[in-house]
């Protein structure tokens, strides 16, 4: 088992994206830190994947269509667009990732790669939020979306029992 974070938007988006994918173990939901100038906690998870199930390619390529990657809008402190790295291989690995989806996207990429440092959990109530509240008008109207989407073009890569929608 191998372990990345991402970070973007919302983290009960974030957490239920990457939960509905085959070869994903487990999913944390919280916060993240980096170091230096990103050293402040954002919205992120961690996920806990088996490369031989889905590769870092699939989970950044979809990390990237799942949020506003290119977006650098008033709320990125809060939502950094960002890979946090436990490795260095990891981080040169994510970097260059990045570097071949740029053509896919019209405007430039602005997830960054960074080192992860520090994990704080979100509370309870809130973890696992689409598994326990798949009709809420939260999910309906920005989870749903995104999970429909994913069916259709990662339909190899989705978890057909994990999400009611899917």
């Amino acid at each position: 088992m191998i372990k990345i974070a991402f970070g973007g938007g919302c983290h009960w988006c974030t957490e239920a994206v990457f939960q509905s994918l085959k070869g994903v173990e487990k999913v944390e939901q919280g916060f993240v830190a980096s170091t230096a100038e990103n050293a402040s906690f954002s919205e992120a998870v961690i996920v806990h994947f088996n490369p031989e199930e889905i590769s870092l390619k699939t989970l950044t390529e979809v990390h990237l269509i799942t949020h506003k990657s290119t977006s650098n809008h008033s709320m990125r402190e809060k939502y950094r667009s960002a890979i946090y790295t436990f490795s260095e291989a990891q981080k040169e690995e994510a970097s260059d990732l990045i570097k071949s989806f740029q053509p896919d996207f019209e405007h430039q990429l602005i997830t960054r790669v960074l080192p992860f440092s520090v994990f704080k959990g979100s509370r309870e109530a809130i973890q696992n939020y689409y598994l326990k509240n798949p009709e809420k008008p939260f999910c309906k109207k920005f989870i749903h979306p995104k999970l429909e989407m994913l069916s259709k073009k990662y339909s190899e890569h989705i978890k057909k029992q994990t999400h009611p929608i899917i």
